[in-house]
């Protein structure tokens, strides 16, 4: 198949019934063969199209050379006569999945910076890069809706993310290219075959089009049919998902136990796509499945992998992103009018004047602290009859176990005079008086 401008606004109106009419087109801009032919293809277009054509460059900083490769992105988009942001991006590279995932989590990251209500982000892959994802998902062991590989449409920030070239081959943007006489950078990591991608491209891939030339067509054929299959499956958790409540984060463990062992792992793989988590392994969903869904009633395991965790209690199965397993580190600090950003993600205190009912006047004038549960905290609420251990209120509130050592707590003197926004002491209330306000907080119920 031969690549036109035309071939390409044809596609881009097809899409536009899923996505609307874009406001602008956003198109990553790597700097290589892929993206330098979509580039120009949009941008000689723009009198047939008619829709603003905007590029970004993301620097990873990960070569010697990245900063030639962004001026050779400007020199470009000042050529076809659009603007072009570049941004520089740090990229961790001791995230325990990978350089390759870390870098691009990094640039996904900056793209949605860029995004404005109704753009388009436009990616340059092709048929050849959902021939080796389908390759490389095969080999991971991953389900259908890693089968399904790059997805055409979705949703990404305020926009969408469009690949409109996902039926094309490398190939044809190579003739496109040559036609144009357009000149490209080509990055040598693309040919380092420590990573798992360029391996299949230059040794699996060659040997397959030598058997089968049209191998990159049959590979995309499959994706699209196991596409369909990974929607119907969504579908089917979305059924048994409303079923169990209105909460993805957290399923009713009555109701998994009545589904077959198939249908939880499915439900679970939605639950954490649609909460946007990192997906889980087979071997992960297989641990909650044996030693969260099965447990005794009593039970609090956890199943854990990088960037999520799932948890039990209360007959109810919770899916969270992995917390951070040292105490908080900001004991001690003062409570003033000012936001408290709270350490380890707690989120925010902050204190509230002429509330309806509050810490008093002369509590408030001692100086406020904050600190977290050491043991054995006593506690006489406002508004009950008498002294409480902190403990059990937590527990009868209905805390969840994993968040009791986590719930802010507000000294004056010395005493301890509110659990976060939970309770007042009640020699230190007021009405009116000044309330503690607790925002952006980790779910604690």
């Amino acid at each position: 198949m031969t690549f036109t401008s035309e071939i390409l606004l044809r596609k881009l109106a097809e899409l536009s019934d899923v996505a609307g009419n874009p406001s602008r087109y956003v198109v990553a801009l790597s700097g290589g063969l892929d993206s330098v032919v979509l580039t120009h293809a949009l941008a000689t277009s723009r009198e047939k199209h008619g829709t603003p054509v905007v590029a970004v460059h993301i620097d990873h900083g990960l070569h010697d050379d990245s900063a030639a490769w962004s001026r050779a992105c400007e020199d470009f988009a000042d050529t076809v006569g659009i603007e072009l942001k570049c941004s520089r991006v740090d990229v961790e590279r001791d995230t325990g999945r990978g350089l390759e995932a870390a870098a691009r989590e990094a640039r996904y990251a900056a793209l949605e910076d860029c995004i404005e209500p109704g753009d388009w982000l436009l990616s340059a892959h092709h048929q050849d890069d959902q021939a080796e994802t389908l390759l490389l998902n095969l080999v991971r062991g991953s389900g259908p809706a890693g089968l399904a590989g790059i997805g055409l449409v979705r949703r990404f920030a305020d926009g969408w993310l469009v690949r409109p070239l996902l039926g094309i081959s490398r190939h044809a943007l190579q003739e496109y290219a040559a036609a144009a006489g357009l000149r490209w950078t080509d990055d040598p990591s693309n040919t380092d075959q420590k990573f798992d991608r360029n391996y299949v491209r230059h040794e699996i891939m060659v040997r397959l089009e030598a058997r089968w030339p049209d191998v990159a067509v049959r590979l995309s054929r499959s994706a699209q049919l196991a596409g369909e299959a990974s929607e119907l499956l969504a579908e089917l958790a979305a059924l048994d998902a409303a079923t169990l409540g209105a909460r993805l984060d957290r399923l009713a463990i009555d109701g998994l136990r009545a589904m077959s062992v198939a249908r939880q792992r499915n439900l679970l793989r939605y639950a954490a796509r649609k909460l946007g988590l990192p997906m889980p392994t087979a071997v992960q969903l297989q641990h909650v499945v044996e030693q969260v869904i099965a447990a005794r009633d009593d039970a609090q395991p956890l199943v854990r992998w990088p960037g999520a965790e799932i948890r039990r209690y209360r007959n109810q199965l919770y899916l969270l992103r992995a917390g951070k397993s040292a105490a908080p580190a900001d004991t001690g600090r003062a409570i003033t009018s000012e936001n408290l950003v709270l350490d380890a993600g707690l989120g925010v205190l902050h204190l509230q004047a002429n509330a309806s009912t509050g810490l008093s006047d002369a509590i408030v004038k001692r100086g406020l602290e904050l600190r977290y549960r050491s043991g054995g905290e006593e506690f006489h609420p406002y508004g009950q009859s008498h002294t409480r251990k902190l403990k059990k209120l937590l527990q009868e509130e209905g805390v969840v176990p994993w968040m009791r050592d986590r719930i802010p707590l507000v000294y004056a003197g010395g005493e301890l005079v509110a659990a976060a926004d939970l309770w007042i002491a009640a020699d230190a209330a007021s009405q009116p008086g000044t309330a503690i306000r607790w925002s952006n907080r980790p779910a604690i119920h």
